[in-house]
């Protein structure tokens, strides 16, 4: 009998009137005895900061690379645990004295960066509220968070200040303070005076403060972040989370690599590139920070990115899929050019090392000299001292995950989380070699069940129990900030409600097989809210109906669309091109005619970039009853339409990789 990994605490629940029929209830292995929570005495993130100050003051805390006068990067620069401490006391002083008081919001914007988590320890320091800002949630998402979490104070990067400043006139009843992370020029002081807030660049008001501030008194009850994610209504939705959520996420994921691996230290380096404005990299950094690790920032350019590792040698490494296929698909690259005796020889040890991990053997006992004769040369792609690696954001690619495992000496997780569950609230087992294509097990903090959804035919009492993942627990957040009527939409008797849906297998783990509502997530973790997406394209007077689709294991959209045959025949005869409309619909001409006029209506109506178009199929029919694709109220039948086009999508996913630059 399979090994399970979790254990039952609560019997299913049948189907009433009301409410449909519901699997067990789930919990960990390593939490059978009851869910994680925050020890007696623990009140605030500002613990986990300032006790690895006291343990490690001059160990390294937080790296950038320096650029040098030949433009290029030179190697990294730190600073200490205790400078930066110092830092964040000081800055956080400086807010008093602007009048931020403990509760207040104060907003972040701008890329990784050692000012970034300078200004959240500081907010932690006077238990007051930060706010990440992203433009990535729309043209107007920084003024509409601003506005809606009543942000009076902001920390902004020196190239987001001309895009803050021309919002100003939206948002300066409440936001009075903005605090460059760098220099800030006369002309942008005065531009900001004369709507009445103070500009100030990092070194004056880092000067504003002291390092002997009285600190307040913190609970865990506080709010210590609220974090705006993408809403289907197009209006951002702001996650609050706890301190006491964010210090237990902290404490599972310590517990769960100490049990499975072997707990950070200050010997480990860790490297940001993944937002700080997203909840994945910022409880890792926040776990680092209690570790006492060292991280190491990205410049910021995609271009770079490898290099940057390289230079930084890292030992743990969180990813999207997106950047471990980039990784795979230049390892690959590498060994085939190497010749026939060294694929062959690559291709041997694969084999036997999988072998010897499908039977049990964790990865560095499975095959240790074949790992010095051929592995540790892949390893290198990494640094050289990756010795964990996590995937989350989007699901993982089986061929990847296995490839990876096997061939970078390093464990590698998969999980998968919500901000709503503060980050991670399932994880893979490092070595566990089962739960490959799937996201494993609950985290210590939380219990898990299906939720049957008998309209998409998922029944959560099945002999394969499938439904929507429910979750109870200790990392959950508080609700929708000033949207209780969103909060009571997900959260039901206790039970968060994710709108994934997921297949129980036998070892307890989770697999995601489809979502419940028309959002998707594509490979680099962004959400695409599919239905306002295809409103905006149906604007776009050639088309009669357009289905999107975006695959998570893809960055882009592409979609099936059927055009106004007038239009189109109108098109034809004014380039000398046949005007029968079938042949037309398969004319590669017609086809980037559609594709380029939808769009420009696309950026016309300010879509952004991750939800433009990079091939369509153009569809002769209209989408019909007769073939299922539609309701009786014409709305589109999702999992039929991609029953009916899948070659199609393949097809299009196919060209337009093919036609990339």
């Amino acid at each position: 009998m399979a090994q399970t990994y979790t254990i039952k605490v609560e019997e299913s629940r049948p189907a009433t009137e009301k409410k449909p029929s519901a699997g067990p209830v789930y919990r960990c292995i390593y939490a059978k005895d009851g869910l994680l929570d925050l020890p007696e005495g623990m009140h605030s993130p500002w613990e986990f900061f300032s006790d690895s100050v006291k343990r490690n003051p001059n160990n390294r805390m937080l790296g950038r690379r320096q650029t040098t006068d030949s433009k290029q990067a030179g190697p990294y620069v730190w600073i200490t645990y205790q400078e930066a401490y110092d830092a964040a006391l000081r800055i956080g002083s400086a807010m008093r004295s602007r009048g931020v008081n403990p509760g207040d919001r104060c907003g972040i914007y701008g890329s990784n960066c050692p000012e970034w988590i300078i200004s959240m320890e500081a907010c932690n320091s006077q238990a007051i509220t930060y706010v990440p800002l992203y433009d990535t949630l729309g043209a107007n998402a920084v003024e509409f968070i601003i506005n809606h979490a009543e942000v009076s104070i902001a920390f902004v990067q020196e190239n987001k200040l001309p895009a803050i400043l021309s919002s100003l006139p939206a948002c300066s009843s409440y936001l009075k303070t903005i605090v460059s992370f760098a220099y800030v020029s006369s002309t942008q002081k005065k531009e900001a005076e004369e709507l009445g807030v103070s500009l100030f660049s990092w070194k004056e008001f880092y000067e504003l403060g002291s390092v002997d501030c009285e600190l307040p008194q913190k609970q865990k009850t506080d709010i210590c972040t609220i974090m705006y994610t993408s809403g289907t209504t197009g209006e951002p939705k702001g996650v609050i989370l706890t301190n006491r959520a964010i210090m237990a996420e902290v404490l599972s994921i310590d517990q769960l690599i100490d049990i499975t691996d072997r707990a950070c230290s200050a010997e480990d380096t860790y490297f940001s590139f993944l937002p700080l404005a997203h909840v994945y990299d910022q409880i890792m950094e926040t776990y680092f920070i209690k570790m006492g690790s060292s991280i190491g920032f990205w410049q910021g350019d995609v271009r770079y990115l490898m290099e940057d590792v390289q230079e930084l040698k890292p030992t743990v490494f969180c990813g999207v899929p997106r950047v471990y296929d980039r990784i795979y698909t230049g390892i690959v690259n590498k060994i085939a050019s190497g010749g026939t005796l060294r694929n062959k020889l690559f291709q041997f040890a694969y084999n036997y090392k999988l072998g010897n991990m499908e039977v049990g053997f964790p990865h560095d006992k499975a095959a240790p000299r074949l790992d010095r004769l051929v592995f540790d040369k892949v390893k290198l792609a990494l640094g050289g001292k990756v010795r964990i690696m996590l995937s989350g954001a989007a699901p993982l690619p089986r061929h990847v995950e296995e490839f990876l495992r096997v061939s970078c000496c390093s464990n590698l997780s998969q999980g998968y989380g919500l901000t709503e569950s503060c980050g991670g609230c399932f994880t893979s087992l490092a070595n566990v070699m089962a739960m490959i294509g799937t996201v494993g097990i609950p985290m210590t903090t939380i219990e898990a069940r299906l939720e049957s959804v008998p309209e998409m035919g998922y029944d959560a009492l099945a002999s394969v129990p499938r439904g929507e993942i429910c979750l109870r627990g200790n990392t959950l957040f508080s609700g929708y900030y000033k949207r209780q009527d969103l909060t009571d939409e997900v959260l039901v008797d206790g039970w968060f409600h994710t709108g994934d849906i997921g297949e129980l297998q036998p070892d307890g783990s989770m697999k995601i097989i489809d979502r419940k509502k028309n959002i998707f997530k594509l490979s680099q973790g962004e959400y695409v809210a599919v239905e306002n997406v295809e409103n905006t394209y149906s604007r776009c007077p050639l088309i009669a109906s357009i289905w999107v689709y975006g695959n998570s294991f893809e960055s882009f959209l592409v979609a099936v669309v059927v055009p106004e045959r007038k239009a189109l025949e109108d098109w034809a005869t004014e380039h000398n091109e046949a005007t029968d409309f079938k042949s037309l619909c398969e004319n590669p001409k017609a086809r980037k005619y559609i594709l380029d006029e939808l769009n420009s209506t696309g950026q016309k109506h300010q879509l952004r970039g991750f939800e433009m178009l990079k091939a369509v199929h153009l569809e002769p029919n209209p989408f019909d009853m007769e073939r299922d694709l539609i309701t009786p109220t014409f709305k589109l039948k999702r999992p039929q339409l991609l029953k009916y086009y899948k070659d199609q999508i393949d097809q299009l996913y196919n060209e337009a990789k093919g036609s990339k630059v």
